[in-house]
């Protein structure tokens, strides 16, 4: 097994996640190889909070073009990590 600061890259910041966590759900980048296990483990133990589930995301990269060249952004797995309640994460 991974280090578990290998497996979670760092929380996403979006409007979407914004509004999910008030409903005591943050969105974070993950280790592509990393399994629901694995990623709940890691949270757990980083943050010392409880996870009640988690949803996972593969997000395929997508086809981008800088003048005459062409290329594909990174590939990237999202975690979706729903908390227990009485359990909260301050990201700022």
């Amino acid at each position: 097994m991974q280090n578990y600061r290998d497996i979670i890259k760092g929380p996403i910041m979006t409007e979407k996640s914004s509004d999910l966590a008030k409903q005591n759900t943050i969105t974070f980048s993950v280790d592509p190889k990393a399994n629901k296990t694995q990623i709940k483990q890691a949270i757990e133990k980083i943050f010392n909070v409880k996870v009640e589930n988690v949803n996972t995301v593969n997000v395929r990269p997508r086809k981008r073009r800088v003048g005459k060249y062409t290329g594909y952004t990174n590939k990237v797995k999202k975690a979706i990590v729903k908390l227990k309640d009485g359990s909260s994460i301050e990201l700022n």
